[in-house]
């Protein structure tokens, strides 16, 4: 062959086997893909052929079955697969995060604050004790003539009040009488004889001051050496007649009070201070007194006891605070508000106030610890303010704490049937808790735990309605969320008033919880379109 022949083959040959390169190199499997692929496929079929771990009942009671098997009114139990099984310890609360959404969670954080407060009460203006006055004569006697008259009559210190006749009050003053002329007499006599004649004079004198005659009557009976059959009482501090049961003519005993008179010159005020509040009242701490009668002023006071009785009937315990009172403005009896400025003990770990749930016997806080994942907790609570409380023990600074969310209260609400599940331990260690579906429609819960009771929506028509019990029948299509069919059954309306345009043969959409293990309440109810309430009524099928 001529050597131009072989060059031009074995171009044609490289040519060749570039191209078959190329072609192989755009055709062949990478390295790796096949088993890649075999990865791929396993997984997919893996994640198609989850492990069902329990089945439970398809009406939300705390009933499951390791077997697939039916409840009494024929409906199939609802698989629980792995990984919407509750965390481990059982006291965490699983919703999907487009539910918390829907329900309107919000968090808050807790910190660190400083509860600086007013401690407010009501009280009621009273008259000083220290400064009420009883007139009462230590002999027995007649009310002569009355200066003073009529409770409520202001009186001056030293200012008549009555005057009075008395047999021994005339005997007294004679012998006293008797005894300071003896006394003269006897002045150039014995020595013997002159000291008991002044120990009679002075014995006489001090009966007269015994009785609360006055030293200006005494000096006047010794003056004049006659005893008066009347006698003027004279009033022992300025003030106010509070009591007067003087009537002229009477005859009066020994030690009965004809008179009372109070001195308001300053008066008390005894406020009721809650239980709980109890503990930040001090004694000489400053507080402001408001007065609905004069609501242009405002008075200052002292707080000068906390008594130690607590009043069972309103929890509260009295509190005394004293105060001046200028022109006599403050009438006992009056009502008072009172506010009490009472300072923090520096910064404490709070949460607000909203975000507390008492239960009665503990007080439980839901700790959001991830999206759609929260924990009760159990906490101890300390001092509180209008929006945020102290808290002593069961949260962390910095923890999410749930303060918002619609699905808590409204007709015994999801938290609350988590709530009656856990067990009587402490913070974080409930037995038993509620986990949401995958769907995020209905609660799937552990073998044993109680379901939580979240809401549901269907149609149906209306065959009963029985105001009387608060119930009504209704023959309801299909339920998703719950994995229902149709059939007929019995809901409790949560309120009267969703009863009050209901008939039989009503179409109707609603809403419902499960308010206790198989009890369902209506918390919602509108009329149907008419295109809607012309469809056939779901089969019939009574379970309850």
């Amino acid at each position: 062959m001529r050597p131009g022949a072989v060059a031009v083959a074995l171009v044609a040959a490289i040519a060749a086997g570039i191209a078959g390169g190329y072609w192989w190199g755009m055709h062949a499997p990478a390295p790796g893909a096949e088993s890649a692929a075999t990865a791929s496929a396993v997984g997919t079929t893996a994640k198609a052929e989850r492990k069902i771990l329990y089945y439970r009942n398809p009406m939300g009671l705390p009933d499951t079955s390791p077997v697939p098997k039916k409840d009494p009114m024929g409906m199939d139990y609802i698989a629980v697969y792995e990984g919407d099984e509750p965390e481990a310890g059982g006291s965490q609360i699983k919703i999907s995060v487009d539910k918390v959404q829907k329900l309107g969670v919000r968090s808050e954080a807790a910190a660190m604050r400083t509860l600086d407060r007013v401690v407010t009460a009501v009280g009621r203006i009273e008259v000083d004790e220290r400064r009420v006055f009883a007139v009462a004569p230590k002999f027995e006697g007649w009310v002569e003539r009355l200066y003073v008259n009529a409770t409520g009559q202001p009186v001056a210190k030293g200012q008549p009040l009555f005057d009075v006749y008395s047999p021994d009050l005339v005997s007294a003053q004679r012998e006293y009488a008797i005894a300071t002329d003896a006394m003269k007499s006897l002045q150039g006599a014995g020595e013997d004889a002159h000291a008991g004649m002044r120990r009679l004079a002075e014995a006489s004198l001090a009966r007269l001051r015994n009785w609360d005659i006055s030293d200006e009557q005494v000096a006047a009976l010794a003056q004049s050496g006659e005893a008066r059959r009347i006698l003027t009482f004279r009033a022992p501090v300025s003030g106010i007649v509070m009591e007067k049961k003087a009537v002229q003519g009477m005859r009066f005993m020994p030690g009965e009070s004809l008179y009372q008179i109070a001195d308001l010159s300053a008066v008390w005020i005894i406020a009721d201070v809650y239980e709980q509040d109890i503990a930040l009242v001090r004694t000489g701490a400053k507080a402001k007194v408001s007065i609905n009668a004069y609501p242009d002023k405002t008075f200052a006071a002292t707080v000068t006891y906390v008594y130690p009785t607590l009043r069972p009937e309103t929890r509260t315990v009295p509190v005394r605070l004293e105060l001046a009172n200028p022109g006599q403005l403050l009438k006992p009896a009056m009502f008072a508000q009172v506010e009490l400025p009472v300072g923090g003990k520096g910064k404490v770990l709070t949460v607000p106030v909203s975000a507390v749930i008492d239960s009665g016997s503990r007080s439980i806080v839901l700790v959001q610890l991830a999206e759609g994942r929260f924990e009760p907790r159990d906490v101890k609570l300390g001092s509180r303010t209008d929006s945020y409380v102290e808290v002593m023990s069961g949260v962390n600074d910095g923890e999410m704490v749930v303060v918002s969310a619609n699905f808590l209260i409204d007709a015994e609400s999801n938290l609350k049937a988590a709530i009656r599940g856990f067990g009587p331990s402490g913070a974080g260690g409930a037995s038993d808790a509620a986990s949401g579906a995958s769907s995020g429609g209905a609660i799937a819960v552990a073998p044993g735990a109680k379901p939580a009771s979240v809401g549901h929506k269907a149609a149906g028509t209306i065959k009963a309605v029985d105001a009387k019990s608060g119930t009504l029948s209704v023959a309801h299509e299909p339920v998703p969320s719950l994995k229902w069919p149709a059939m007929t059954m019995d809901f409790k309306a949560a309120n009267e008033a969703l009863l009050a345009r209901l008939k039989p043969g009503d179409a109707i959409d609603f809403e419902f919880v499960e308010r206790a293990p198989g009890e369902w309440v209506i918390t919602k109810v509108a009329p149907r379109s008419a295109a809607e309430g012309s469809a056939a009524a779901p089969t019939s099928h009574q379970g309850h």
